[in-house]
């Protein structure tokens, strides 16, 4: 059976004592990262070789023997998350203490689930975990993070191995859209939640709140989590929507074939805010992890295939329509076509002739 790594994530509740360990850890975290960054950059400018992550470690030891940087010796060999990722849209930025704070603990650095449940990490403690569900393996590491709400979460990354379903003999196409979430070939669509737009009004009236507090008062920093608590509930209320949609669709068809869809460029346009508040990418990116886990198939059909303008029942192309326009009657088989459903037909059949043939479907 093919393995695959994925992500386990939990909610931590650190006792007073274990929160000043765990700020002491990202602190430290913090700056070895942006010491790195900043060596790299150096070196970029000074037109000398990349520094690689050993010579990065190497400097980090022989810092630790210096009096500025002494106190990083107080903290378990710990990582900063990021520190080696390859970014392809733009190039590393200094982390803040303002932003999000994480630390990696790998399995070589003695972290343990104990039998009690808790977890147990060097310096800091054994921290209570909130078990929504069991750990399928050991894990070989921990990213401990402190979110902007003030919530602390673990998040293991373990090996699993692939659990392919009981085939069955069904295949759909998802058209992703906003006016609704998802249109399926099937005939049903399924409601946009439209996450964010439910709590702008007490988004505004948080950030108003905020506004008026002086910066750097306690009172401020209040008012700034409650904001940050708004956004986890959108945001957590999206991940949780997203996650029982694609485990739908993986459980109940074979294939589940969609457009790719270039979020980046829609989400610089006008309709900017509503692109971001659906979440596609989340949403794809968790179709393809189940669909390998459960031994299903996602096909991706070319963007640039007209599903939108050719008839699903006769194949001839109408030309394009403004967005505006949600129906329309196919002047070659007067057949009516509501246009998303129309779509999801016409993106499982491209979908299917990329799978039986291996090639992406261009616009005709």
């Amino acid at each position: 059976l093919v393995g695959m790594r994925l992500r386990y994530r939990y909610r931590l509740d650190p006792d007073p004592g274990q929160r000043r360990a765990l700020a002491k850890a990202f602190g430290c975290a913090r700056v070895v990262f942006n010491d790195g960054l900043r060596a790299r950059e150096e070196a970029y400018k000074a037109g000398r070789p990349y520094l690689s992550d050993g010579e990065l470690s190497r400097r980090l030891t022989v810092a630790k023997g210096t009096p500025e940087r002494a106190w990083l010796g107080e903290v378990s060999a710990a990582r900063a998350r990021g520190e080696q990722a390859r970014l392809k849209v733009r190039k590393p930025r200094f982390k803040s203490r303002r932003h999000d704070q994480a630390v990696r603990f790998t399995a070589n650095s003695r972290l343990r689930v104990l039998a009690d449940g808790r977890l147990s990490l060097p310096k800091i403690g054994e921290l209570r975990v909130r078990w929504s569900r069991p750990l399928p393996a050991d894990p070989s590491s921990v990213t401990v993070t402190l979110d902007r709400a003030g919530r602390y979460h673990a998040s293991f990354v373990v090996e699993v191995r692939e659990v392919p379903l009981a085939a069955v003999d069904a295949a759909v196409g998802v058209d992703l859209g906003l006016t609704s979430f998802a249109a399926l070939s099937t005939g049903e669509k399924v409601d946009n939640p439209r996450w964010l737009r439910q709590r702008e009004r007490a988004l505004r009236r948080s950030q108003r709140n905020m506004a008026r507090k002086h910066k750097g008062s306690r009172n401020r920093d209040k008012a700034r989590r409650r904001v940050a608590r708004l956004h986890a509930r959108v945001a957590d209320a999206r991940r949780d929507f997203h996650h029982q949609l694609s485990t739908r669709l993986v459980r109940e068809h074979q294939t589940v074939c969609v457009e790719t869809l270039n979020v980046a460029g829609m989400g610089r346009s006008k309709l900017a805010k509503s692109v971001h508040d659906a979440g596609w990418g989340q949403f794809t990116a968790m179709l393809e992890y189940k669909a390998a886990l459960y031994g299903r198939q996602v096909v991706k059909v070319d963007r640039w295939y007209p599903s939108s303008q050719v008839c699903s029942a006769c194949g001839h192309r109408a030309g394009p329509k403004p967005l505006k326009v949600r129906s329309w009657t196919c002047p070659g088989c007067g057949v009516a076509h509501d246009r998303d459903l129309n779509a999801a037909k016409n993106i499982l059949g491209a979908g299917l002739a990329v799978s039986a043939c291996g090639v992406g479907v261009r616009p005709g």
